[in-house]
């Protein structure tokens, strides 16, 4: 017995599955079992499309609503983060007794300048800059304007050689960026904070799994399965109450984005169905093509799903110790 009865209201019923790989709304129209006449008009299949969609829709619409609302809870209750960018880049750590621990840099040091160059442009490209001035020197010094303490002076760093021939100096790097929180003053601030910080999280998700898809060779080992993302939401939620709202306004994001995909098994493949049907005049495709359609989609997704849901468990620090 794989499922509870549960509970039925008016003509709905409510169940709790023994396997939770996700939550999903059943119809008629796919229970063998069902009394309902296949010619009812009520049933989801007879409807109009545009009320198929609609409904097909609201999972997705669901998902967007929900990472709105963590949005603005987050916005009104501590705040929305906000980025100050500096000149130059952060050393958060240096490693004992590596070159940059030898030749006198130290944790806290700011970065302003490489081999008398200024950063063209403040963030992530000014750390891209000192990596490749320090990767292409080997056993060669370069110099460093640093400041330390509200004092600025010159460090000649040697990078040692590692095993591929570039440089190294066993430092850690980050842009020189300061982090603050903004309030709102009124509700509309709220709304313009929320509806601005919704489209920059919807964005960055959907660059990467953009990057995800065409080059998915190489990423395809940081496709990420239920346990393992409840490992990071855990310990996000240890670390930061600020993250917590991140992560799961970027997952409803995700799942948003991701259910819209057309592929088979996700409401974007029965969108991508219904949006045929419309453009073949209301001319549904032949039942036995769809139902091949869709049961080798979710024969590939309950695959996708365990083998992620295996992997991602014995990834768990505490299956590695026992292993």
């Amino acid at each position: 017995m794989n499922q509870w009865n549960g509970l039925r209201k008016n003509q709905t019923k409510l169940n709790l599955r023994a396997f939770p790989l996700g939550g999903f709304v059943g119809f008629p129209d796919n229970d063998p079992d069902s009394d309902i006449p296949v010619d009812d008009v009520n049933l989801l299949k007879n409807r109009p499309i545009l009320d198929r969609i609609i409904v097909v829709s609201a999972g997705v619409i669901a998902n967007v609503i929900f990472a709105l609302v963590i949005i603005f809870v987050q916005v009104i209750a501590v705040g929305l983060p906000v980025q100050e960018i500096f000149p130059g880049v952060n050393v958060p750590e240096v490693r004992p007794f590596s070159a940059a621990s030898r030749d006198g840099l130290l944790s806290g040091d700011v970065i302003l300048e490489v081999n008398g160059n200024k950063f063209l442009k403040p963030g992530p490209n000014s750390v891209s800059e000192v990596v490749d001035a320090i990767k292409s020197n080997p056993k060669k010094y370069v110099l460093l304007k640093v400041k330390r303490g509200g004092q600025d002076f010159d460090i000649r760093v040697t990078p040692d050689e590692n095993f591929d021939g570039t440089g190294k100096i066993g430092v850690q790097l980050a842009p020189n960026i300061k982090l603050s929180k903004v309030r709102p003053k009124n509700v509309v601030e709220a709304v313009t904070y929320t509806a601005k910080e919704f489209w920059g999280l919807s964005s960055n998700v959907f660059d990467g799994l953009k990057q995800t898809f065409l080059n998915f060779s190489q990423s395809a080992s940081k496709v990420s399965g239920p346990v393992a993302i409840i490992a990071v939401g855990a310990e996000v939620a240890r670390s930061n109450i600020d993250g917590l709202y991140q992560f799961a306004a970027i997952l409803n994001i995700n799942l948003a984005i991701i259910n819209l995909l057309p592929l088979p098994a996700l409401d974007g493949g029965t969108l991508a169905l219904i949006l045929v049907e419309a453009a073949r005049g209301g001319r549904k495709l032949p039942l036995e093509v769809e139902q091949r359609i869709m049961s080798s989609g979710v024969m590939l997704v309950l695959i996708l799903g365990l083998y992620l849901i295996i992997r991602d468990t014995l990834n768990l620090d505490f299956f590695k110790e026992i292993l």
